[in-house]
């Protein structure tokens, strides 16, 4: 395991900071939002189903703790890269932050292409990445959760390979854990729910009828799932979705049944066969990426028809493609207010196991939607006074609250 210190910033935290435009940093306020507190790089070595030893490489970015220990999530990508992870991390930690939690932001992966791994492989594989990790990591220090390529399964191994490396009960280490073994109730579909409560909130707002509002989701995954089957219970109209494989688009509405089919059979409902980029420039009113990262970029932003954008992926618009649906009009509520639900449920299942408790579903829900709600609030309120985007006033709200973190700690 190599740890690395303040490591040097990355070009993308510095861009995204420039989004942030009208505060006024100090040089030292700026170093300290560019710069991760800490790089975990790990090299494990992993036996495999037919005798031989691959060597797999590791990352946990640790971004910043002045708002308590760093949060976020574990991907298995053969992506995976130390700028990736930190670009990641850095939005982990103004979602956090803006989502009024007492976290920091981190996140980490395994470079390897899952798909091509079995699942005693993928287990050795997470418990070679667990013990590499060490201490690093921990209820009270950085608690990783599932994110691309993981899930309920991967946090359970990892819980148990952790418990026997420091020899006591810790199920706080991590959240996104199967409900057996101390994982929240609500948590499957906390992300996509958090993001329909908003597009609820934004329709009220603008008198728009949920029938005659059309939308179209980008990744059909657990998040862009939940979204879809949450809005249509609603009475939204979605009209298309997508995958890695293509898309299908149906303009008089796909119907829940169809949908839940959909989830369950990993297949796309009939209607006419669309690419990811066609799904993009569709004539709706509500357009949702959920995928991954830079979907809309500055070669295709002109095309969006969309009014409002609601961002379920993680940086799923490039800044340049921000200042161009900015010029046309088009609301986008950024990824650190839209997908914050997810994290909000870690949150409570953190809470819940560490007074060892079980929340109902119901009482998951409620809290998650006033979370969401009351975040979109203070975001509205910023936005109308400093007359800027909803991504610029969410990133005010969020680095404020992490700068009186830091003044209150003597930092700055």
């Amino acid at each position: 395991m190599h740890i690395i210190n303040s490591p040097a910033c990355g070009a993308c935290q510095i861009r995204l900071l420039d989004v942030a435009q009208g505060l006024e940093l100090s040089t030292k306020e700026r170093a300290i939002l560019e710069h991760a507190q800490r790089v975990v790089t790990t090299t494990m070595p992993v036996s495999m189903d037919d005798g031989s030893t691959r060597v797999f490489t590791g990352l946990r970015v640790q971004y910043n703790d002045a708002l308590g220990p760093t949060k976020g999530g574990l991907r298995y990508h053969s992506e995976v890269d130390a700028g990736e992870v930190q670009e990641l991390a850095f939005l982990m930690m103004l979602k956090n932050s803006l989502a009024g939690l007492p976290y920091g932001g981190g996140k980490g992966g395994i470079t390897c292409d899952p798909k091509k791994l079995s699942t005693t492989e993928l287990e050795r594989l997470t418990r070679s990445f667990v013990r590499a990790l060490g201490t690093t990591v921990g209820p009270e220090t950085d608690i990783p959760a599932p994110d691309v390529n993981t899930g309920a399964q991967t946090m359970d191994w990892f819980v148990d390979e952790y418990e026997k490396m420091v020899g006591h009960p810790a199920r706080a280490v991590v959240t996104g854990k199967s409900v057996s073994e101390g994982g929240s109730l609500g948590r499957d579909s906390a992300t996509g729910r958090g993001g329909v409560y908003l597009l609820e909130k934004y329709a009220q707002e603008q008198g728009w009828s949920p029938k005659e509002t059309t939308i179209a989701i980008q990744g059909f995954g657990n998040v862009g799932g939940w979204f879809a089957r949450l809005a249509v219970e609603l009475g939204f109209t979605v009209v298309a979705v997508s995958g890695s494989k293509g898309g299908v688009y149906a303009p008089e509405g796909l119907a829940k049944a169809a949908l839940e089919t959909a989830l369950t059979s990993k297949t796309f409902p009939a209607g006419k066969e669309i690419t990811n980029e066609e799904l993009l420039a569709l004539p709706v009113r509500v357009l949702v990426p959920s995928a991954l990262a830079h979907q809309i970029h500055k070669y295709n932003a002109s095309t969006v028809q969309a009014e409002l954008v609601i961002e379920m992926a993680n940086a799923p618009i490039t800044v340049g493609a921000d200042d161009i649906l900015a010029q046309e009009k088009v609301v986008v509520i950024p990824d650190i207010l839209a997908n914050g639900g997810g994290v909000t449920v870690s949150y409570f299942e953190w809470v819940q196991n560490r007074a060892q408790e079980s929340w109902e579903e119901n009482k998951v829900n409620e809290l998650l939607k006033k979370s969401m709600l009351d975040a979109y609030e203070r975001v509205s309120v910023r936005r109308k006074k400093v007359g800027n985007t909803l991504r610029q006033a969410a990133y005010h709200e969020s680095i404020e609250r992490i700068l009186n973190a830091e003044r209150a700690r003597g930092r700055v």
